[in-house]
Parts: C-alpha cells; structure tokens; sequence
C-alpha cells in the first residue's frame, strides 16, 4: 500500500485512535450490560478520557443498519368513483377596447422613454 504523506498520515493515526478509544466506551458498556445480566453489581466504569482536540471532526462513528421494513398488506380495490358533473362552459371574454385618445398618450409615452433611452446611450 502506497504511503500518503505526513499529514494524511497524521489524520488516520487521529481517526485510529477514537476509533480504538470507542471501541473501548463500547467493550465497557458491553461489559457493564453482561455484569447486570449475570446479577452480580455494576462495576464502575473507569473515567473516559476525552479525545485529543486536534482530531478531525470528520471521524464519526458509523451507524447501525436499519431493520428492513414489514412488507404492506393488498389493500383492498377501491369502488369506482361517480361521474363528476359536467363544467359549466366559460362565457367569451369581452376584448377591452382603447379610445383613440388613450392609445396616442400610450404611443406618446413610449415615444418618450425611447428619446430618453436613446439619449442616454449617447
């Protein structure tokens, strides 16, 4: 296996170490869990030392797999629905219609904003 360099190496020995130190929390837990289960107390746990603070964050522990889900009963076929009623139809719209004095201050107006426009790009 090809070596990376001292920092990529310097990563995995982080991450190999919280890995190492949850797997040691677990295997305490583990034999917390089988102490109870055997009647005897509890011993108490020894003190978690925390991780180094230079470990990458990236490291995660991974996570357990899900159950697969119970497969769904058939449901049963659905009654056939009613015919919806017909739609009444829409009226035709009416088409509004400009007086001839309207349309000249529109063409005004846009006359304007071109002069304007075109005097700007000067």
């Amino acid at each position: 296996m090809p070596t990376g360099t001292s920092k990529e190496s310097s990563i995995l020995e982080y991450a190999l170490k919280g890995l190492e130190q949850e797997r040691d929390q677990i295997q305490a837990m583990i034999d917390d869990i089988k102490a109870q289960l055997a009647g005897a107390p509890a011993p108490v746990a020894a003190p978690v030392v925390a991780a180094p603070a230079a470990a990458p964050a990236a490291v995660k522990a991974p996570k357990a797999p899900k159950a697969p889900k119970a497969p769904k009963a058939p449901k049963a076929p659905k009654a056939p629905k009613a015919p919806k009623a017909p739609k009444p139809a829409k009226t035709a719209s009416v088409k509004r219609v400009l007086s001839p004095e309207a349309r000249e201050r529109i063409a005004a107006a846009q006359r304007k904003r071109w002069a304007a426009a075109a005097k700007a790009k000067k």
